[in-house]
């Protein structure tokens, strides 16, 4: 057949197409190249975040570090906004939701990360709580040693670090002409930190202690080799440059630190404050709200926890409290008391998730106390995911240290909100979901930590704090996190000292002292990563009561906490018009079948 003829022929073709099937094709084609964009940028963000890719088990990257030096991320903009550009330009108004979800959470994810490179936000990369010094070495625990390869890509790594520690001096540097710097006490803490991973030598340093043991599958000479460069690089390179940024924050960094604790004292401080709200919340409330919800949980938890305490023959809750300050059988005897507890905890609860849950995770979970370089300043408890393929196990890290002043009382409702049916729960099903891989492993802080807080109440629901002791620990709990609505906004936004802050904790507290300490200093290093909590379970809380009320006797709990984690975690927004898309299908299927 003549072209002409055949162009002829197709252009016949075409027009004999309804409007509908090409309006399928198109959406189709726009579906498909979301897909290859997404993957596209994803490679990207495992390229430019090796430590991920390690976390998830890809092991391509494992010989290298993430680029902290200030030209990489400055120059990464051009490769953020030529990503953004082509997400924005799919026309995916015909895709399903997936679809439309996924693109939706990419395009804000993008326009997030150009804010924070906008705001210099790279200039602080130091702090005692979150700061890039800590996750080095706490990223070892992470990195796998099953193989001789392994073991040379972690030696690579080691050299690596020179360059980290000196991209992240040249960085503070730029903060501090830029007047982006941290309170100086905090900075002092940071020196302290860095010197006190820079003192041990060989073996015994954080870095050499995966040369103190082998796989049996590497042989001895093999594994006197790797363990001979491994300690020359962690005595030669690694500790060398700890030691060398150390002086450089105790001499020239963290004498200019900041007099004021709250981000309102730094350039832009509200704006920078609203983003950091807009971030860590995924909702646009001002402070003033989120400072007054906090107040108003505040007073109904310590009404709850009064009527507690009358039920257990108090006067009231101050005398409960004292009770339980001072009384030693509600302190650890020893750290393995502490880690035997999660455990307890953690088995007791996991016969009982089917009842709760259609989905479950696979991957194990485990207990070990928290590297003792950084016990000081670290929280009581935290989570570590492992791998999607379950070869490396969750972990909750639990901080041993002062045990004879750590509450046994609060470990229960830890323990279901850092393992099951909280975080772990949570991030191992949403790293199995048949989802792009960005939201399998999306971090999104408010629904989290707000999944995980809800988990705690969840809890009891499902019977347990059979202890009225360890039920007044979750409600601690609770009050700790409304304290944190207050304190955080407080800091930052009603430019409270640190005094005020430990004034209002001590008024209401929900910690021993050292807890109070260290958490008012976490609040003042990390603005608004401390309010995606209470936020966070309060959304998901007022989401399943709607459900309650529109489905009614239909509601499904299993069904129910499917839908909210099979999505993976996401924005509140997102979440809201998920679940309200649920509910009107669920609803709509009901009708139909009774009609």
């Amino acid at each position: 057949m003549p072209f002409k003829s055949i162009a002829i022929a197709l252009a016949c073709a075409c027009a004999c197409l309804s409007p509908a099937l090409l309006a399928s094709q198109t959406a189709s084609d726009q579906v498909r190249q979301l897909g290859q964009l997404l993957n596209e940028e994803w490679q990207y963000q495992l390229q430019e975040s090796p430590e991920l890719a390690t976390t998830i088990g890809d092991d391509r990257y494992n010989d290298r570090w993430t680029d902290y030096a200030p030209a990489h991320v400055v120059a990464s903009q051009t490769r953020i906004r030529n990503f953004l550009q082509r997400f924005q330009a799919l026309d995916l108004s015909q895709a399903d939701e997936q679809s439309q979800l996924s693109r939706a959470m990419m395009v804000r994810q993008l326009k997030d990360q150009l804010e924070s490179i906008r705001l210099k936000n790279y200039e602080m990369p130091l702090d005692q709580v979150a700061g890039a010094q800590l996750m080095i070495p706490g990223f070892v625990a992470t990195i796998p040693f099953d193989s001789v390869k392994h073991y040379q890509d972690y030696i690579a790594r080691l050299h690596g670090i020179p360059k980290i520690l000196s991209d992240l001096t040249e960085a503070s540097r730029l903060g501090l002409k830029d007047h982006l710097i941290q309170p100086r006490y905090l900075l002092e803490k940071v020196a302290g930190q860095l010197q006190q991973i820079a003192d041990p030598a060989g073996l015994a340093n954080v870095f050499g202690q995966p040369a103190a043991s082998f796989p049996a599958t590497i042989s001895g000479p093999e594994q006197a080799r790797l363990r001979q460069a491994i300690v020359a690089a962690v005595n030669d390179e690694v500790r060398p440059a700890f030691a060398q940024m150390a002086e450089f924050v105790r001499k020239d960094y963290a004498p200019h630190g900041r007099s004021q604790e709250g981000i309102w004292s730094l350039p832009d401080g509200a704006e920078r404050y609203r983003f950091a709200i807009h971030t860590q919340t995924t909702t646009e409330l001002s402070p003033a709200e989120i400072h007054r919800i906090g107040l108003q949980h505040v007073a109904s938890i310590e009404a709850e926890m009064s009527r507690v305490a009358t039920q257990l023959g108090y006067k009231n809750l101050a005398a409960l409290r004292k009770a339980v300050a001072s009384d030693p059988r509600f302190f650890a005897t020893s750290r393995e008391q502490i880690l035997d507890s999660y455990r307890h905890y953690v088995a007791g609860i996991l016969p009982h998730l089917p009842q709760y849950f259609g989905h479950l995770p696979k991957t194990e979970l485990k207990v070990q106390a928290v590297e003792a370089y950084r016990e000081k300043d670290a929280a009581d408890a935290e989570y570590h995911q492992g791998t999607p393929d379950g070869s490396r196990p969750g972990v909750i890290f639990v901080d041993t240290a002062d045990y004879g002043k750590r509450s046994l009382y609060v470990i229960e409702d830890t323990a279901y909100h850092e393992g099951v049916p909280g975080h772990h729960l949570q991030i191992s099903i949403a790293q199995a979901l048949p989802l792009p891989p960005f939201r399998q492993q999306a971090a999104y802080n408010a629904y989290i930590e707000g999944w995980a807080l809800y988990a705690e109440g969840l809890a009891r629901e499902m019977g347990f704090y059979k202890d009225p002791y360890n039920y007044y620990g979750y409600l601690n709990g609770q009050l700790l996190r409304a304290d944190r609505l207050v304190l955080d906004t407080g800091v930052h936004a009603l430019h409270w000292n640190r005094q005020q802050m430990i004034d209002f904790f001590e008024a209401h507290p929900a910690e021993d002292e050292p807890s109070i300490q260290a958490e008012t200093d976490r609040y003042i290093a990390w603005p608004g990563q401390a309010l995606g909590y209470m936020i966070g379970e309060l959304r998901i809380q007022q989401l399943r009561l709607h459900a309650e009320k529109v489905l009614g006797k239909h509601f499904d709990i299993r069904a129910f906490h499917d839908e909210i984690l099979d999505g993976g975690a996401m924005p509140l927004d997102m979440l809201d018009a998920r679940i309200g898309h649920w509910i009107d299908s669920r609803k709509s299927a009901i009708t139909g079948a009774a009609s």
